[in-house]
């Protein structure tokens, strides 16, 4: 009777190990999967302007739209990464981005997020996003050097994070203070 206890036993904390070893390095994304990505659009607007108008988004997009008043300065598609496993992997797991798509993370609240280059093969500007709508932080993210799976850590104030290639927010005018406007349902 003792020597089954202490098979039992062995054999949870053997369970055990692997279930932390595979929430730790991120293996349960990959048996798991991380489903269909919504997409939306989102509008960012230079609070600057004396006169800010809505951003106009080609027919039948999804796009994040930058603005400066009436005027349309960019359009990213975006799928939207609104669960856990979906943030994980976040774009992970894309070879590179087109000059005109990006990854919109939605948090549960607000509160400090930490981003980190996983497994990345390009550069990005990881735009922080208050809940109430206000860009917090930008940082202009390297890909990790080689042979590393990342190494910066990269943290900012918000509940949502805009993921696009390096260089979009410089080329487009997109800073700190600016306005966003989410897709209709993005909580």
């Amino acid at each position: 009777m003792a020597r089954r206890a202490v098979v039992a036993f062995v054999g949870l904390v053997v369970a055990l190990a692997v279930a932390v070893l595979a929430i730790q390095t991120g293996l349960w994304v990959d048996v798991v999967g991380v489903g269909e990505y919504d997409r939306g659009t989102v509008t960012v607007t230079d609070t600057d302007s004396n006169t800010i108008t809505p951003c106009t988004t080609p027919p039948n997009r999804t796009a994040v739209a930058a603005c400066d008043g009436s005027r349309t300065l960019a359009t990213v598609d975006v799928r939207i990464a609104a669960n856990e496993r979906q943030r994980y992997t976040g774009l992970s797991d894309t070879e590179s981005l087109g000059p005109d798509e990006g990854m919109l993370f939605v948090h549960p609240e607000e509160g400090t997020q930490t981003y980190v280059m996983r497994e990345m093969d390009f550069d990005l500007d990881i735009i922080f996003i208050a809940e109430n709508r206000t860009i917090t932080t930008i940082h202009h993210a390297s890909r990790p050097p080689e042979g590393e799976s990342y190494s910066e850590r990269y943290p900012g104030q918000g509940k949502y994070v805009l993921e696009v290639n390096r260089g979009w927010t410089n080329r487009t005018g997109v800073g700190v203070g600016d306005t966003v406007e989410l897709p209709a349902g993005v909580a």
